[in-house]
């Protein structure tokens, strides 16, 4: 039986669009032949990734800084929605340069492709020294913060805590990615399910009240959100709590159909967790007074104390501890394959380009960040310190990402783009004012932490010059032999 010719001509267009992507895929596996990661990674465990690196600490004990900064419910949640939107019209940039270089490494990969290997470089040292060895410091330190309280420890233990929990997370990511995925899948699941059945039960117990949530605050705007240096400070730890959006393009060398899952699992990953933020934050603020939720480090278990009573509010508290952990580990998992992609190039240190010749995981890297976050723990002590030496770093670091978005649209327009990115590009545009104001306000509020992110991006600069002084070195040796 002949088919309609619009049947036909959609078999072919369905035809066209896979040789399409079959053709994306074998480029992006052979441009780089030393790499020597396995794409054994789906969608789901692309999504749970992204999930898993977002929801950690910042849920838990963000809010308390934040209703400290912004004393009014309404704004409360509408700086939620603005950290969200910051991070969605972020994913779309992401999505674009994902799918178009499906590769370990994101932004390093980026950039170098935009610009220049020097920028690309200076990038990548940020964003592997500064994003996530510093968020793995601030999620350890808020582990071990978090423990201590809970099991009645000394203070004096924290540090002890936090470093041991950073090499022990390390050392099993060392194991397998595939294990860690597993791990971040299932605890991912844990952690959603957990947070819906918070939300419902918090929502319907009679110990909350209503009017918290739909009342202005006693002091209103003039306090709050009509300084622009506090809502600034107060986007700081929120868009810490967001941190993660991104994570699967870090990983998109170990990710099949990449083309298509990398974009799909940042919006999927990133509007669960959207909803999920303004879901808690409104059981916090309908379980404690605001004077009350703004002195609160752990606002999670404080909440769960008022709804619940003190079994309850332990329960809770074991969950924070929980989550922080999968948070931790999905992180210590993404954070290396920036610089195994640095070192692939010959941009990094030696021997970090080397996977395990079993686990297939690339150790030497893990074992350089764990080195790392372990110094940087020493260095910064306490949460709220890490937390905002890891925020100003990262708007530094997305804000270039959308920059080669733009350039790479100018300069590269003939290349094959499976995803482009959405309301391009004004959408992109004002991500970068908002990113611009934002790192003003943190820079004038917080000057040391921010100023400790500049001087480790000029850091880079030597380092940069001596790894393409040994490349130089070595490319001359080998043309004499």
């Amino acid at each position: 039986m002949r088919q309609p010719a619009r049947f036909l001509f959609l078999r072919r267009f369905e035809k066209r669009g896979r040789r399409y992507d079959s053709t994306v895929e074998r480029l992006a596996l052979s441009e780089h032949p030393r790499d020597q990661l396995d794409r054994s990674l789906g969608l789901f465990d692309a999504t749970m990734l992204v999930v898993a690196s977002v929801v950690g600490a910042g849920i838990f004990f963000a809010p308390g800084q934040v209703a400290s900064l912004l004393p009014d419910p309404h704004w409360i949640l509408v700086a939620w929605c603005v950290g969200g939107a910051l991070s969605l019209a972020g994913a779309l940039a992401n999505a674009e340069l994902g799918a178009l270089f499906p590769r370990a490494g994101g932004d390093y990969v980026y950039l170098r492709e935009a610009f220049h290997p020097v920028v690309g470089f200076l990038v990548g040292w940020l964003t592997f020294f500064a994003i996530y060895t510093g968020t793995i410091a601030a999620l350890a330190l808020a582990f071990a913060e978090g423990a201590v309280a809970f099991l009645g420890w000394s203070e004096a233990s924290v540090m002890a805590l936090a470093v041991s929990t950073t090499l022990g997370i390390s050392f099993v990511n060392a194991l397998g990615v595939k294990w860690g995925a597993r791990g971040n899948n299932l605890t991912s699941i844990i952690k959603l399910m957990a947070l819906v059945a918070f939300v419902v039960f918090g929502l319907s117990s009679e110990a909350g009240d209503w009017s918290r949530v739909v009342n202005d605050g006693d002091r209103g705007l003039s306090h709050g959100a009509g300084g622009w240096v506090d809502w600034g400070r107060a986007l700081s730890p929120i868009l810490f709590s967001y941190l993660g959006w991104n994570a699967s393009v870090f990983v998109a060398s170990e990710i099949r159909s990449p083309a298509r899952n990398v974009p799909r699992s940042l919006f999927l990953g990133l509007g669960l967790c959207v909803l999920i933020y303004l879901a808690v934050n409104t059981v916090y603020l309908y379980a404690l007074p605001l004077e009350t939720l703004a002195g609160t480090a752990d606002v999670g278990e404080s909440a769960g104390r008022a709804l619940f009573g003190p079994v309850g509010g332990r329960w809770v508290g074991v969950f924070v501890l929980i989550s922080v952990l999968g948070a931790l580990n999905a992180t210590v998992l993404v954070g290396p394959r920036i610089a195994y992609a640095m070192a692939l190039d010959d941009l990094f240190f030696k021997g970090v380009e080397r996977a395990h010749s079993r686990y297939r995981t690339p150790a030497v890297a893990i074992g350089v960040q764990a080195v790392s976050a372990v110094v940087l723990l020493g260095l910064l002590r306490s949460f709220p310190r890490a937390l905002d030496f890891t925020v100003f770093a990262i708007l530094l670091a997305t804000s270039a990402d959308v920059v080669a978005l733009y350039w790479l649209r100018r300069s590269q327009p003939q290349r094959p783009r499976p995803y482009r990115a959405w309301g391009y590009p004004w959408l992109p545009g004002l991500y970068l004012l908002a990113n611009a104001g934002v790192a003003t306000t943190m820079f004038i509020g917080s000057p040391l932490e921010c100023g400790i992110s500049l001087a480790l991006l000029l850091v880079g600069l030597p380092f940069y010059a001596f790894f393409r002084r040994r490349e130089g070195r070595a490319a001359s040796q080998a043309d004499v032999e």
